[in-house]
């Protein structure tokens, strides 16, 4: 089975993120780590069943918080978490269309290349000093202002990296990413959004560490000249007892 083919595989409502909120721990870490203010207008979009949105308002006493979200389903549900909270509100909108302006604080988990370069061309737009969250990996081709990995800060004006090896130096501080690298970023991945049940995690580590390594493999920004033997095995791994097969996604160097 190929990447994509185990990706279909699953029901949409995982794969599309409906079915997937961050636990409220995990969104006041962030949010602390954004320094969020209470003069702050905080959006998320794309913001699932409102959790962060509640947490915004009541706890950290912003102005505003607004969460946007496509479904209607998942939006009324947003509603219902967010009752009675006079200074939050849920729009039910395509996150590319709905009016951002205001923003100062923007929680951005997207990582589709259409719709990150759509947005970024929305966030150029946006007042000085507001400051967008994204989670994995900075906001498309910019260096990050704050790094607490895999948060990120990034803040208008946007600081755009001259290369995908300038943007690794600055968020790893190193020039390339071994297989190592590759397997301790998906391990920090995992702990620090605490949504891989124990039993999976294993599972998990050894699919995005994978696929972490190739991906830099075939930027050319991994630091092995060959595959390693660790990455055959793991791939091995997932191909003979998971049917999961990663081999078409590594390009052959010339």
């Amino acid at each position: 089975m190929k990447l994509d083919e185990f990706f279909s595989s699953l029901p949409q409502s995982i794969v599309t993120g409906e079915a997937v909120s961050l636990p409220e721990n995990v969104v006041r870490k962030i949010f602390k780590f954004a320094k969020l203010k209470k003069s702050d207008v905080f959006y998320h979009l794309g913001c699932g069943q409102g959790n962060a949105v509640a947490i915004a308002a009541n706890e950290f006493g912003i102005t505003k918080s607004v969460g946007i979200e496509l479904n209607k389903a998942t939006a009324a549900k947003a509603r219902k978490q967010i009752a009675g909270i006079s200074n939050s509100e849920i729009v039910n909108a395509d996150i590319r269309k709905a009016d951002i302006s205001d923003a100062t604080v923007l929680l951005f988990w997207f990582n589709d290349p259409e719709m990150v370069d759509a947005m970024i061309k929305r966030f150029k737009k946006l007042r000085e000093g507001a400051r967008v969250i994204t989670i994995w990996a900075p906001l498309g081709m910019t260096l990050p202002d704050k790094i607490d990995f895999p948060f990120f800060v990034g803040k208008k004006p946007f600081k755009r990296a001259r290369s995908i090896r300038q943007q690794i130096k600055a968020i790893y501080h190193t020039d390339c990413i071994d297989f190592a690298a590759a397997w301790l970023l998906a391990e920090r991945y995992i702990d620090a959004l605490e949504v891989v049940p124990g039993e999976y995690r294993r599972f998990v580590n050894m699919l995005q560490g994978m696929v972490i390594w190739i991906n830099a493999w075939n930027m050319g920004v991994a630091c092995e000249n060959e595959i390693p033997p660790p990455v055959q095995t793991y791939v091995g791994i997932l191909k003979t007892f998971f049917s999961i097969d990663l081999t078409g996604m590594i390009i052959a160097r010339k």
